[in-house]
């Protein structure tokens, strides 16, 4: 099903730093929506938006983060995943961005970043703020050592400028115009919810949607909904 579904949508192929990120294309008359997926998933994620948003006469454009789904690379981190996401938005000028998770997040230090592109409007749906519970969670996972979590920190200082404890889409949100939809579930496992109040706080148009036991992923039509409805409005 993954496979099929993607593969009436493949696009072509955008190179970043020398990774090749596979891009879809579901064709639709309306404005552009990019979509930006999580660590360790793809764009199939998005499936059942993609059909809501379809029937709605978007546009609708997704691309595999690198390492992962049918895209190039080793690693993925949110400045790379950034300069990615610039890429395909100086390339396709979609108006609207929905970001999960960590797509999310990137979404936000992108706009943080390019306050001057095609994009009008954000949506971040269980999203991470700071930088280091996402190492931690990783590292969680992952199950690397305080070593590796400290060599980490070194090597975001020496190529991005900032360490893990610096970086917090919180922050970046203070310079944010364009309007922004944070939907988090307060009983979210993976991102706390904390992170979305936090970003919101700062974020002067924004609006922020509680949910309760929908879990991170937030696949639900009614999640889906709230989504139309704010890219209408």
């Amino acid at each position: 099903m993954q496979a099929s579904f993607l593969e009436e949508a493949k696009h072509e192929h955008i190179t970043v730093g020398g990774k090749r990120l596979q891009t879809y294309c579901w064709q639709g008359e309306k404005e552009t929506v990019l979509l930006i997926h999580g660590w360790e998933s793809n764009s199939f994620r998005w499936r059942n938006l993609i059909g809501l948003l379809k029937k709605k006469g978007y546009q609708i454009l997704a691309f595999d983060a690198p390492a992962h789904g049918n895209s190039s690379g080793s690693i993925l981190n949110v400045p790379l995943y950034a300069e990615c996401t610039q890429h395909v938005v100086e390339r396709y000028k979609p108006q609207f961005i929905i970001g999960h998770s960590v797509g999310g997040m990137t979404g936000v230090y992108h706009q943080y970043l390019h306050p001057k592109t095609s994009i009008r409007k954000i949506v971040t749906i269980g999203s991470p703020s700071d930088l280091y519970d996402i190492m931690l969670q990783y590292q969680k996972i992952l199950g690397f050592s305080n070593r590796v979590l400290m060599s980490l920190d070194v090597y975001f200082k020496t190529h991005f400028g900032f360490g893990i404890h610096d970086f917090s889409t919180a922050d970046y949100a203070k310079d944010i115009t364009i309007p922004g939809l944070l939907i988090h579930d307060e009983l979210d496992a993976v991102a706390p919810f904390m992170a979305s109040e936090k970003v919101h706080a700062n974020w002067k148009n924004s609006r922020l949607i509680k949910t309760t036991g929908l879990g991170h992923s937030m696949h639900q039509q009614e999640v889906n909904e709230q989504i139309i409805h704010f890219l209408k409005s």
